[in-house]
């Protein structure tokens, strides 16, 4: 090895060790904790008895952060949006929001799904604006509140279209300014991007990101896409399988923008990806059992 590849080397052996680390805990002069989850479980009756979901998760989320989460099917992430959401309760435990107990649905959260539920009948503007109409917003307000968002998403010049006539990444950016008008402190998406293709997945990663750093949200992201986690997130939860626990938290320090095929968030998401083989391998087993 020449002087020169051995520096390069070392070099690129820096970035990645900065890259992508087990989260430490933060100093104090960091923001302030926006979504806060302490012991939270969640257990199910089943036909076979009772199904532990989720077990003992603690997340402390902070103002303006993007948090993904990664792990294999069955390990409760959808159950764990949901009661951030308000739409389920845990069976113990508490979470709270800015500081209050979460005790039900409320509009500082909203949930975007990977089904983008706009309404058929409905134009592009009237699906947008539906749920300042729903929450008695004046016609005025409602109609400016709901082009500013659609402008964000560059899609003005389709707010007469309706949902038929739109690719499947329009929509999923009309769902995404649906969910910016109402204006929540915390945005919830459960694997919004997993039924695009990777194109328009990139274009919506880089929409994204964008109108994130622009509005300053806070952000939880399910997915089952690694690259996409690393690319996206500033932490990414691995969680395990039935029941879902926090098996480990990394901190994503690459600079931003990042870009899904870059190296440097490929080899990073092969370290995320090393320890969620192991839950998926558990998770075939218990199929197989079946």
């Amino acid at each position: 090895m020449t002087p020169s590849t051995a520096r390069l080397r070392s070099r690129e052996d820096t970035l990645m060790a900065t890259a992508l680390r087990p989260v430490d805990p933060l100093p104090c002069v960091e923001r302030r904790t926006k979504l806060s989850l302490q012991s939270v479980s969640r257990d199910f009756v089943a036909a076979r008895g009772r199904l532990v979901a989720l077990r003992d998760i603690s997340i402390d989320v902070r103002e303006g952060e993007f948090v993904c989460i990664v792990g294999p099917s069955g390990c409760g992430k959808s159950t764990l949006l949901n009661l951030i959401a308000g739409l389920d309760h845990p069976t113990s435990g508490t979470i709270l929001l800015g500081g209050r107990p979460v005790d039900g649905p409320g509009p500082d959260r909203i949930l975007l799904f990977q089904e983008h539920g706009l309404f058929p009948w409905l134009t592009v503007l009237e699906n947008v604006e539906f749920g300042l109409r729903m929450t008695g917003v004046r016609r005025g307000e409602r109609l400016d509140r709901a082009r500013h968002y659609l402008q964000r998403v560059h899609l003005a010049r389709f707010e007469n279209s309706y949902v038929h006539q739109l690719s499947g990444g329009m929509k999923q950016r009309v769902a995404l300014a649906r969910s910016l008008v109402m204006e929540p402190s915390l945005l919830l998406m459960d694997e919004p991007f997993a039924a695009l293709d990777a194109q328009t997945r990139d274009m919506l990663h880089d929409e994204l990101e964008r109108i994130w750093a622009e509005t300053g949200k806070t952000i939880v992201f399910i997915t089952h896409n690694v690259r996409e986690a690393v690319r996206l997130g500033d932490r990414v939860i691995v969680m395990t399988f039935r029941p879902g626990r926090i098996k480990r938290e990394f901190r994503i320090t690459l600079p931003r923008p990042r870009q899904i095929e870059e190296p440097d968030v490929a080899h990073a998401a092969g370290e995320v990806l090393a320890l969620l083989r192991e839950e998926i391998e558990k998770s075939r087993n218990e199929e197989m059992l079946r």
